[in-house]
């Protein structure tokens, strides 16, 4: 985050040393270095690390609400909605002011989702909320497709760049409008994350233990909608961020539970948009391409791999710990281990002994028995 953040405020048009940084934001309106730092390269910044944070966090509350790792804001129909929300007004030539943006946002998203959890039996099945949120997304972006065929050549470019993610042209104001709703959803993420660990223990396990599986599940989907819309408003469904940050999280701290994994889902997701936001300034200056495109180039591929590694350490976690299987050198037979030879031994006479084994004393038994 430190070297993203330091290449985020140093290089562009004009570059800024790293060691003149300090001065720069000091002489303020000054200098032309100093307008370029403080307006147009902090403000983007900061907005980089607060949307990433929310969208990891996000993704996480959702993983771990439906038990699936692929559950993501943009599977379930919340970024669609939330796009569609703040996209319909620009092309039918509304002319609504910046704060109703976020309303919109939330109103687009709580309708993604609630169509998700509609379809889906108010989330009785995470694996049905998962396939029907994948179908209301195909939906939605599909009513999307229908406003940018009925919008002009200058809104069309609008909105196709919104739809990608970009952080261009961010300002103070862009920032300030994201606290109010982080100060509504920051106290939820505290009150959820344990409710999260219950609910990785399954819905019968998370009933027995006082926790309604149901409303969990509902309120863990409005906290996410909290999350994501207010950003999506201001910088356009930034793609699978909210699907990397989890595993990367779950890589670095395996051992860990739902609540340390929520905070380094944030850090992560902040690491990710900093990261990502660098080449989107810079490939192909003086030209920028949405932060949304390389979120989506990186992030699908990474959680990939993320997954598998993950899935190959489960298995061989698994396997030490069960002892049923060992190798021999220089030989691709599989020797069973002694456990696997008792399991795997065909039933006999009780009466009967094993070669080179002597016969218990069934005093001896009877008397461990009583033990017990």
């Amino acid at each position: 985050m430190a070297l993203s953040s330091l290449c985020a405020l140093s290089l562009g048009t004009p570059t800024v040393p790293p060691h003149r940084l300090v001065g720069a934001v000091l002489e303020g309106d000054t200098t032309l270095a100093g307008i370029v730092v403080n307006e147009l390269r902090v403000p983007r910044l900061v907005l980089a690390l607060v949307a990433g944070a929310c969208l990891g966090a996000a993704g996480l509350v959702l993983q771990e609400a439906l038990r699936n790792p692929l559950a993501v804001p943009e599977m379930l129909g919340v970024s669609s909605g939330a796009a569609l929300g703040v996209a319909a007004p620009l092309v039918l030539a509304l002319s609504l002011p910046a704060a109703v943006q976020p309303l919109l946002a939330i109103g687009g998203a709580v309708l993604g989702g609630g169509l998700t959890l509609l379809a889906a039996g108010l989330g009785r099945s995470p694996s049905a909320v998962l396939l029907t949120g994948a179908a209301v997304a195909a939906a939605l972006q599909a009513a999307l497709l229908v406003l940018m065929v009925m919008a002009d050549q200058l809104d069309l470019q609008l909105i196709y760049r919104y739809l990608l993610g970009s952080l261009s042209a961010r300002t103070w104001d862009d920032v300030t409008g994201l606290w109010p709703w982080l100060l509504v959803a920051v106290p939820a993420l505290v009150l959820c994350a344990p409710v999260l660990s219950v609910m990785r223990l399954g819905d019968e396990d998370a009933e027995a233990l006082g926790v309604r599986a149901q409303r969990a599940r509902l309120a863990a989907l409005a906290i996410a909608v909290v999350l994501i819309a207010p950003v999506t408003a201001v910088s356009g469904p930034v793609a699978w961020v909210g699907f990397l940050a989890p595993h990367l999280a779950r890589w670095f701290n395996p051992g860990a539970g739902a609540v340390r994994w929520l905070c380094w889902s944030a850090v992560w997701g902040a690491v990710v948009v900093t990261a990502a936001d660098v080449p989107a300034r810079l490939a192909l200056a003086p030209v920028e391409t949405p932060v949304g495109a390389w979120t989506a180039l990186l992030g699908v591929p990474a959680g990939v791999a993320l997954m598998r590694s993950r899935g190959r350490g489960r298995v061989r976690r698994a396997a030490a710990a069960s002892g049923t299987s060992g190798t021999v050198p220089g030989n691709a037979k599989t020797v069973p281990s002694a456990g696997a030879d008792r399991a795997l031994a065909p039933a006999h006479d009780p009466g009967v002994d094993a070669p080179g084994n002597s016969r218990p004393d069934p005093g001896a038994v009877n008397g461990t028995e009583d033990a017990r």
